[in-house]
């Protein structure tokens, strides 16, 4: 292809309209289910407000440097990971960046797989709490069970990605940003009211000093920060897929420091009021805020059955969780899609249909239960890492710090300290290997 030819094709890329729909987009990426189940039981898990200061230190530190990076890295190359690595390599004479782009490309794709299949059992759930039947049901445990059963969900996995792809193919602008920037604010405000109702209930204080009250003998055990580490990463949706392929999609002229700031902000916030509803809702009715992922399917629909107003509060609660889930799977997706649409020039209908056709069938074979927690933590011990590495060393080592920090200063207001490089090229890309290699020793951490 000519460089003409490259350029027109560039500046006809869909693009995000506005810097707050990008924001949303990306906050939008980064909330998900790990931010709702998985982080209030960290915080508990690793000594309550102690296990805060680890988590702070981390989130800000990989926002400052490989948020930053992944976005400024698809801005300044305008395609995804395997675009990108090639583009970077290419730039040293060197061969094989495509290649190595596949890997986050695989990486977002297999998780996209699993976030489909989970986000069919909340639409199955929130129609459940609609209808009364999931409420009604005397074994929540068995309910769940069936749906997670072996093809128990082949219906509800089919609308959870059919909706999905819906909105994909309306495009970056009339489709993810739209629907992002209503979604996620829907998502804070429907967890506000939960919270709200939350905090009426008697028992809730013993909730709250689980999660709040400092066991500060935790911050002298490694685990503690190597837990915090991984929330932090994978919370942030470091991979170097899905923020390359949103700040691909970024004008110039946006702050891309500023743009981290604020995805690190409300995702926090996110955690955090999750935090509140679910875990003082659990105590209050003498449950296990331990449960994991059955959190959120078995034990949270057996606090709403004793919950005055539960049905209502149960569907407020499935509404919002959708929603974190499918802004989620937008950006999981929205990785293979881009890398077809890019290096195959395929138009974007036939893009969303091909991976969406393959997510399903793929989905199909790890519906049930334990299969799926098997592929996810394969997926995310194994892979993600790998391709934030990858996208690390390729922007930060090969592009060179300092070409990487004059791309991300090119919109700022202001530089960045001499603080930046250091971090960057040195503590951020060690610390995706440290998230690679504790997820291998100890079988997850995010």
């Amino acid at each position: 292809m000519s460089d003409n030819k490259s350029k027109t094709s560039k500046e006809n890329r869909d693009l995000f309209t506005s810097k707050a729909g990008f924001i949303l987009a990306c906050i939008g990426s980064a909330v998900g289910m790990g931010n709702i189940w998985l982080f209030p039981y960290r915080v508990g898990q690793f000594g309550g407000a102690a296990f805060l200061i680890p988590y702070l230190i981390f989130v800000i530190l990989l926002g400052c440097t490989g948020l930053m990076g992944e976005f400024a890295f698809g801005r300044m190359t305008q395609t995804g990971p395997i675009g990108s690595f090639k583009m970077a390599m290419d730039s040293k004479n060197k061969k094989g960046g495509a290649y190595l782009g596949i890997i986050p490309v695989l990486g977002a794709f297999g998780i996209a797989v699993g976030y489909a299949v989970v986000m069919g059992w909340f639409i199955r759930f929130l129609v459940g709490s609609i209808s009364g039947v999931a409420l009604n049901t005397a074994d929540s445990g068995a309910y769940f069970g069936e749906i997670a059963g072996p093809f128990g969900s082949i219906i509800w996995h089919f609308i959870a990605l059919f909706v999905t792809a819906v909105i994909l193919i309306l495009g970056v602008s009339k489709g993810i940003e739209k629907v992002n920037k209503f979604m996620m604010p829907a998502f804070y405000i429907l967890f506000v009211l939960l919270l709200i109702r939350v905090l009426m209930l008697d028992g809730t204080m013993e909730g709250l000093k689980y999660m709040f009250v400092p066991k500060w003998e935790f911050l002298s055990q490694p685990k503690t920060w190597i837990y915090a580490l991984g929330q932090a990463f994978f919370s942030l949706s470091l991979a170097g897929s899905g923020m390359i392929v949103y700040g691909s999609y970024l004008k110039r002229d946006i702050d891309v420091s500023s743009c981290a700031r604020n995805t690190v902000i409300f995702d926090t916030l996110a955690a955090i009021t999750a935090a509140l509803v679910i875990i003082p809702a659990v105590f209050a009715f003498n449950l296990d805020p331990a449960a994991g992922p059955p959190l959120l399917f078995i034990t949270l629909p057996s606090v709403f059955k004793l919950m005055p107003l539960g049905q209502l509060f149960a569907i407020v609660f499935f509404i919002s969780v959708l929603f974190a889930s499918i802004t989620s799977l937008m950006n999981l997706l929205e990785v293979p899609i881009e890398a077809l649409q890019s290096n195959f020039k395929m138009n974007r209908t036939l893009s969303v249909i091909i991976v969406s056709i393959l997510a399903f069938i793929v989905g199909l074979f790890v519906e049930n239960g334990d299969i799926l927690g098997t592929w996810m933590d394969y997926v995310s011990i194994y892979i993600i890492p790998v391709g934030a590495f990858i996208a690390g060393v390729m922007f930060f080592w090969v592009v060179g710090i300092d070409k990487a920090k004059e791309e991300i200063e090119c919109s700022s207001k202001k530089s960045l300290g001499n603080w930046f490089k250091p971090m960057s090229k040195y503590v951020y890309v060690f610390l995706t290997l440290i998230v690679f290699v504790a997820g291998i020793l100890l079988g997850g951490i995010g």
